[in-house]
């Protein structure tokens, strides 16, 4: 008889956004005539660049000609991306990052949650609290996390490092070793930044303890400060411990496209196996490659007029942070983040829970976010607004905020 993996039974619930997304069809469905405004799920809302999108069509104008079609794309991606990247991501920030580390693929979100599967589940894994979703729920369908403690709002196999307002939201090292490290920076929900000097102590207590660091920088062109690293490669002995995750979603309005690339270092060794051997055999075992005008749309990203109006994008989305943020902090609340990143975290009001606040923002004021408990225990009383939003929406919903 089949059986199912039982590990899938540990999951308490359904998937964070999805229990939002059924909470707000169902208050539409009961007030057809309230106009609401989601600044809960971090998904795009301006039109993707025009040189992208000239890019698109001329790639689309390839496949219909014999001389220029294209089939399967190489399963780790085309040299003209992956040269491209490596220039401008890495080598201009003194990174040596070759074009044969990088592994094209559909997006961040994937990459991050099957990247474990290399991993052997006797590896603990540690995570920031609050934390996205996706790094810890992949690994309890893994098995490697043990029981869900309801009371505690945690896994008993999972070392959870606290963020919070006192650490300005980056973990402290644990002091439990951890075999796997999950680090995201600019965060994801917090909107928190890691300094180099800081992050460097992490890379030196991975190689010293033997540790890989799973670094997601899917945010980092937003970081607008200096002083801030933009990938992990910036540090020293990274290469010897560190996987990278990027994303093209969010940096360029990729959401509906799905365009990513994870970097593993060929200095990463474990018990004298190669890493990156390792997922280049994941990934062509399973995976048929992004599409060929994807990865075309992709490469106009990184040309001058490409990167002028990504750029354009990110500081109209960071405009919209600024606008919340200042809006937030005018009506009392206490509020982070918002300045690398387009995340902005605030305070629940009095005594209230994220998830009552969810549920009194909505019924008030008819604007969405996501509560932070969804995020971890240390979420709890903490709420994550986004500046996705077009610019009218978000101001209107600053607005029914303050006069809550």
């Amino acid at each position: 008889m089949a059986k199912i993996n039982q590990n899938y039974l540990k999951l308490p619930g359904s998937y964070l956004f999805s229990a939002i997304g059924k909470k707000v069809r169902e208050f539409e469905a009961a007030n057809p005539d309230k106009k609401v405004i989601r600044l809960g799920i971090g998904d795009v809302t301006q039109p993707i660049a025009p040189k992208i999108i000239e890019s698109l069509h001329a790639a689309v104008d390839e496949m219909g000609k014999a001389e220029s079609f294209r089939g399967y794309a190489p399963d780790l991606g085309y040299d003209f991306l992956r040269n491209i990247i490596a220039e401008k991501d890495f080598r201009s920030r003194g990174c040596e990052i070759s074009p044969d580390e990088i592994f094209i693929s559909d997006g961040a979100k994937c990459d991050c949650g099957n990247i474990q599967e290399i991993f052997s589940t006797d590896n603990k894994i540690a995570v920031c609290d609050p934390v996205y979703p996706v790094y810890v729920d992949s690994n309890v369908m893994a098995g490697r996390t043990g029981t869900y403690d309801e009371d505690r709002g945690q896994f008993d196999g999972v070392i959870y490092m606290p963020c919070n307002a006192q650490n300005g939201f980056a973990p402290d090292i644990p002091e439990e070793t951890p075999d796997l490290i999950y680090l995201c920076f600019p965060n994801n929900p917090t909107g928190a930044v890691i300094t180099k000097d800081r992050l460097q102590k992490w890379v030196d207590y991975a190689n010293d303890r033997g540790s890989v660091i799973l670094y997601d920088a899917a945010y980092e062109a937003y970081i607008s400060e200096p002083g801030i690293p933009h990938s992990i490669y910036e540090c020293k002995g990274a290469r010897n411990c560190a996987i990278e995750f990027r994303s093209f979603s969010k940096t360029a309005g990729f959401t509906g496209l799905r365009l990513g690339f994870t970097v593993i270092p060929k200095d990463l060794k474990l018990e004298g196996v190669s890493v990156h051997g390792l997922w280049a055999r994941r990934h062509g075992t399973k995976y048929n490659g992004a599409p060929y005008i994807i990865q075309r749309a992709g490469e106009a990203v990184y040309s001058d007029a490409g990167r002028a109006q990504v750029k354009e994008q990110i500081a109209y989305y960071m405009e919209n942070a600024k606008l919340i943020l200042e809006g937030l902090k005018s009506a009392g609340y206490e509020v982070y983040g918002g300045m690398n990143a387009p995340y902005i975290w605030l305070k629940t009001p009095g005594l209230m829970t994220s998830w009552e606040f969810f549920d009194h923002l909505l019924g008030r004021a008819n604007v969405v976010g996501t509560p932070g408990s969804g995020f971890g225990p240390h979420g709890e009383g903490y709420f994550r607004l986004t500046a996705f939003g077009n610019r009218e929406n978000t101001i209107e919903a600053i607005e029914r905020i303050r006069w809550l």
